[in-house]
C-alpha cells in the first residue's frame, strides 16, 4: 500500500544526515561532556558545536542557547521561570486562547498559585488584535507569551510588532517558535524576542531533543535542579547524540529553507485549490492570505463528517493527517483552536490539519486530490446531518473553548 504521510506539524522524519552525524555517538564517542578525561573531551566539543549551529539558525549567541528535552519543557522553563523570577515585580502574565496546551496548561498551573492570566481572544481568522494585547499591559505584567505559528492553522503571528509593544512596555516576551523555526526565518534579535523555543523532531533531528533561547542577562528562575550543566541555568546530562543531531538540522534547515519554503508552499496551494475544486461545503480554517501562514499548513473543515471517520479512512488508503494537535489527539472536545475561532462544533469535529513536508511529491498531493472526494461524499451520505442539510451557522457561537 502507498503511504503518504502529512503530518510533519506533529513530527518529522529524521533526515539521512543528522542520523548519521548522531551515530559516533552512541559507540565510539560515548563519553559525558561533564567529564574532564579524554572520553568527556572527546564529545563536549560537539555540544558546543551544535549551540552554534542552532544559534546561527535564530541569529543569537551561542551563549544564549540551552538544550532541553523538548518544547513542552521550553515552554514551562521559560514561563514558570520568569513567573518565579520576577513575582516581586507582579503576578500578571498575558497570553492567547490559540496556545499550546504547554502554555496554556502552565498558565492555568500559575492561576491555581496566584497568578493574573489574560487570554487573548482571536477573530473567525485566528488572527490577534494588537490593540486588545497593548490594552492588557498592566503595572503588574510580567510576561507575555504569544506563538510565532499556530500549530494547528499555521497562523503565523505579528511577533516582531508584538516585540515591539513588549519592549516599549518593558515586558519579557516568550515565542514558542517550535512550529515556525526551520520553516520560515526566525530572527529573535530583529523580533526583540527574550525567550523561544525550538523542538528538534519538527525540523528533521531526534525526538527527545531541543533548545531554548535566552536573552543574556535575563533573570530566571531554574526549572531544573541537580548538576551544573548548561552554566547552571538546566540540570542533567546531557542527550549529546540527540544534540548533535538538532545542529545538524539547524544547519541543513538554513541552507535548504528558501529552496523548502517555495517547494512545500507549491504544493500546498496545489492541495488546497484541488480540495476547492472538487469538494463543495468546506471552510478554510485559518487566514485566508496564504502568505499569513505557515508555507507547509492547511487545516480544512469538511462540512457534515467527523474528522476522526476521515482520518480512519485516509489511514486505509495510507495517508497520514491529523485532526488536531498531537498532543490533543486523546481528547474528544473539538480543538480549542477552532472554538477560539469560534467555528461551528459540527465543523470543529470535522477539521482536518495536512502538513506538508520537503519529503512530499506533487504525486503525493494527487493521490489525496483522487481519494479524497469520495471518501467524504461517502461519509456524507451516512450523515444524518448532511440528509437534514441541518444549516451550519455560528448564531448561537455553538463552540466549545477551551479559555
Amino acid at each position: 500500500m502507498k503511504k503518504i504521510y502529512m503530518d510533519n506539524n506533529a513530527t518529522t522524519r529524521v533526515k539521512p544526515e543528522v542520523l548519521e552525524a548522531m551515530l559516533p555517538f552512541y559507540q565510539e564517542q560515548f563519553g559525558n561532556p561533564s567529564s574532564v578525561h579524554w572520553a568527556g573531551r572527546m564529545v563536549s566539543g560537539a555540544v558546543e558545536k551544535a549551540r552554534e549551529q542552532v544559534a546561527a539558525l535564530i541569529n543569537c549567541s551561542p551563549a544564549e542557547v540551552i538544550f532541553i528535552s523538548c518544547g513542552s519543557e521550553g515552554d514551562n522553563f521559560a514561563i514558570k521561570g520568569t513567573a518565579d523570577a520576577l513575582k516581586e515585580k507582579g503576578n500578571h502574565i498575558i497570553t492567547t486562547s490559540v496556545e499550546h496546551p504547554a502554555v496554556l496548561e502552565t498558565c492555568e498551573h500559575l492561576e491555581k498559585n496566584g497568578y493574573d492570566v489574560t487570554y487573548l481572544k482571536v477573530d473567525k481568522d485566528g488572527m490577534l488584535d494588537l490593540q486588545e494585547l497593548e490594552a492588557a499591559i498592566t503595572d503588574k505584567t510580567i510576561l507575555i507569551s504569544v506563538m510565532w505559528a499556530n500549530n494547528e492553522t499555521g497562523n503565523l503571528f505579528p511577533i516582531e510588532k508584538i516585540g515591539q509593544i513588549a519592549k516599549k512596555y518593558k515586558v519579557r516576551f516568550h515565542t514558542d517558535a517550535v512550529q515556525s523555526v526551520g520553516k520560515i526565518p526566525v530572527d529573535v534579535q530583529k523580533a526583540n524576542v527574550d525567550m523561544a523555543v525550538i523542538s528538534g523532531h519538527k525540523i528533521g533531528a531526534a525526538k527527545g531533543v531541543g533548545a531554548m533561547y535566552l536573552r543574556r542577562g535575563t533573570r530566571m528562575t531554574r526549572f531544573m535542579h541537580g548538576g551544573h550543566q548548561e552554566r547552571n541555568r538546566r540540570a542533567g546530562t546531557h542527550n549529546v547524540a540527540g544534540i548533535v543531531g538538532l545542529g545538524v538540522a539547524c544547519e541543513l534547515a538554513r541552507e535548504n529553507m528558501e529552496k523548502d519554503y517555495a517547494y512545500v508552499r507549491k504544493l500546498r496551494d496545489k492541495l488546497e485549490a484541488g480540495i476547492r475544486e472538487t469538494i463543495p461545503e468546506i471552510k478554510l480554517n485559518g487566514h485566508p492570505n496564504p502568505d499569513l501562514r505557515l508555507p507547509n499548513t492547511l487545516n480544512v473543515s469538511f462540512a457534515y463528517i467527523e474528522g476522526e471517520s476521515l482520518l480512519l479512512n485516509f489511514d486505509m488508503k495510507g495517508i497520514a493527517a491529523s485532526s488536531g494537535s498531537a498532543c490533543t489527539s486523546g481528547s474528544l472536545e473539538p480543538s480549542h483552536v477552532m472554538g477560539a475561532m469560534c467555528v461551528d462544533v459540527v465543523l470543529a469535529h470535522s477539521s482536518t490539519r495536512f502538513s506538508l513536508g520537503a519529503d512530499n511529491t506533487e504525486e503525493d498531493v494527487d493521490f489525496v486530490l483522487q481519494e479524497l472526494p469520495p471518501i467524504v461524499q461517502r461519509l456524507r451520505e451516512m450523515s444524518p446531518l448532511y440528509n437534514r442539510k441541518e444549516p451550519l451557522t455560528c448564531d448561537e457561537c455553538r463552540v466549545v473553548r477551551r479559555v
